[in-house]
Formats: C-alpha cells, sequence, structure tokens
C-alpha cells in the first residue's frame, strides 16, 4: 500500500510544475514589494515599497486625482530608512530611523510630504503625523515605465531619490 501511494505521488510529479506555475501566475501579488538601497552622504539608505502597475491605466489625474494626498506605491506606506546615521532631505533634518512617504500631485508640480508613521496603510495619511514638505523636481521620461520603481543615486557631493512611473493623460 505505502509502496503503490509513493509510486502515484511520483507519477504525478511532472504534473506539478505547470500546476504550480499556473498557481503562482494567479496569485502573484499585483503590487510586489521591492527594495531600493543606495547610500546618502556615505550611509546606507533603503525605500521599502509595494510597486504597483500602469496595467493601461491612466495614473495621475485618473487613478490618482490631482491635488489629493498619495502614497507613491500600494498596500502599505512607503518608507525611507536610515539606520547609521540622519537624513537632510530639503530643509528637513531627519534622526535615524523610518519615515512615511507621500506625494501631492498636480498638474503643474508634486510636493514630497515625509511622516513619522512609517508603517500606515496606503489610503490612511495622517496629517498629524507629517514632519515636513518639499517640492519635487519632474522630469518626464523618454519611454514608458510599468512599474513604479524607486531609485537612489548617489553623485560625489550629492544624492537624489527618483520615483518613476510614466505619466499617462
Amino acid at each position: 500500500m505505502l509502496r503503490r501511494g509513493f509510486l502515484m505521488g511520483l507519477s504525478l510529479c511532472p504534473l506539478s510544475k505547470p500546476l504550480l506555475a499556473q498557481f503562482n501566475e494567479r496569485f502573484r501579488p499585483a503590487s510586489p514589494p521591492k527594495t531600493a538601497t543606495g547610500t546618502i552622504g556615505g550611509k546606507p539608505v533603503k525605500i521599502e515599497y509595494y510597486s504597483p502597475s500602469m496595467r493601461g491605466r491612466k495614473i495621475y489625474g485618473g487613478l490618482v486625482p490631482y491635488g489629493e494626498i498619495w502614497c507613491p506605491g500600494a498596500n502599505w506606506i512607503t518608507a525611507i530608512t536610515s539606520e547609521d546615521a540622519g537624513l537632510e532631505i530639503g530643509s528637513m533634518k531627519l534622526a535615524k530611523g523610518s519615515y512615511g512617504i507621500w506625494v501631492q500631485p498636480t498638474e503643474k508640480d508634486w510636493t514630497a510630504i515625509l511622516n513619522r508613521d512609517a508603517k500606515a496603510f496606503h489610503l490612511d495619511h495622517d496629517a498629524s503625523k507629517d514632519i515636513g514638505k518639499l517640492t519635487m523636481d519632474l522630469k518626464h521620461l523618454d519611454a514608458p515605465v510599468e512599474s513604479l520603481t524607486f531609485e537612489i543615486r548617489s553623485e560625489e557631493h550629492t544624492s537624489e531619490l527618483q520615483s518613476r512611473l510614466h505619466l499617462v493623460c
């Protein structure tokens, strides 16, 4: 009996790979978790976020209305973390730790908002925990980017955080 069960299970192995692939594709998260790492001022920094995709949708001025505060990501707040040293972002001087990132897009410019709550649900912005705001430099992309992507780029004396998701109008 045990041998027959083992042989039956072994005979199903060739079927398991295609079934597992179908299962993984069907239940893959629409906005998978991602992490961007880099250095700012010689210190390691990471950004943890969930990466939504356009999937043919109009994002800015559509899914993300102009003038409203939005979490640049999905599921949970996008968080920037520096455990080794504080950060200076614009005129804000932040102690080491983690901070939530929110944005307020308009048709002409965007405002980044840093928040003390680095664990918030992506729809639960609490303005009483805002630390500060700064105007973002926007650049149009030459080619579409299907999924939200963060990058930390470091030059000799400066660092910049980039967020990319193509503007579909």
